[in-house]
């Protein structure tokens, strides 16, 4: 069986519900077992976990229930690395991680964790054939390139850009192969990660605005060229960002030549309705591209 596309229906939006509420529900039931349990006996918890969520995405799987075992092997490789962390936990190697900074920079016992992970997500790809499970590998790889030769700052944001766009690159690579249900993912984590750290840049004054925007503008034909929507999902809410910033500067500007300030509150309503014209033409002209070919 090739890589089968998720399909959105009744029963699909039914099932993701169900399998992702039980996830939520194991991840909960974890969280609470963790605070109630000693290290090694909450490690014996992930193992309990793990195993019953195994072996219902195997059983489905065999069943030709490819959907819902896919949904449950997303489940299981989650599972896995609740285990490992747990195990690593209680040999004392992973560090505590800071809410507001997750980076740590070089931590052998952190890096092994998301490698372990990775390796299992990978692993998982051709016995589930799950595109969903592509999202594990794409966050894991990009967080132990990220974490490994970087710290915070500036040079994180530079590797994230820098993997974002090789994702970009195997995204496309993917896209002209019979496995094109995982590059959707793919292009999920390229957009994500350029786009973060282009935020991390640029988020204040005029100037920065105006290059978000120029840069949503590209995301949008970046969209075009891959068929992938993801890219013109987020390219029109940085657009839409950046609009929101020039029509309340706008609003609030202009020369006082008077003891009072002249109401512009007439701007947004402008400002948004010409974004809103502009994206009906990107749209027009992006169904005469795909027409043509």
């Amino acid at each position: 069986m090739g890589v089968l596309k998720p399909v959105w229906t009744t029963s699909s939006f039914l099932i993701y519900l169900g399998g992702l509420t039980v996830l939520g529900a194991a991840l909960t039931a974890l969280s609470y077992l963790a605070g109630q349990y000693g290290d090694f006996a909450y490690v014996c918890w992930t193992v309990l976990v793990l195993v019953v969520l195994k072996a219902i995405a195997l059983g489905l799987r065999r069943r030709g229930r490819w959907l819902a075992g896919g949904i449950f092997g997303f489940a299981t490789v989650l599972a896995f690395a609740a285990f490992v962390a747990a195990l690593w936990k209680w040999f004392g190697w992973l560090p505590t991680l800071n809410p507001t900074s997750p980076l740590q920079g070089f931590h052998l016992g952190l890096l092994t964790l998301l490698l372990l992970v990775f390796i299992a997500a990978v692993s998982s790809l051709p016995i589930y054939r799950f595109p969903l499970i592509m999202l594990i590998v794409t966050t894991t790889w990009a967080y132990f390139v990220i974490d490994l030769i970087s710290g915070g700052g500036n040079w994180s944001a530079v590797v994230a850009l820098l993997t974002g766009l090789f994702y970009l690159a195997v995204g496309a690579a993917i896209d002209a192969t019979e496995q094109r249900p995982y590059g959707f993912w793919v292009h999920v984590s390229a957009a994500v990660l350029i786009g973060g750290a282009l935020l991390y840049w640029w988020h204040g004054g005029d100037t920065h605005w105006a290059l978000v925007a120029f840069f949503a503008f590209l995301y949008i034909w970046v969209g075009v060229g891959t068929r992938r929507s993801v890219w013109a999902v987020l390219g029109a809410l940085g657009f839409l960002a950046a609009a929101e910033h020039f029509a309340a500067s706008w609003t609030k500007g202009g020369v006082q030549l008077g003891p009072e300030v002249p109401s512009r509150d007439w701007v947004p309503s402008l400002v948004f309705a010409v974004v809103g014209f502009f994206f009906v033409a990107l749209g027009l002209a992006a169904a005469r591209r795909a027409a043509s070919e």
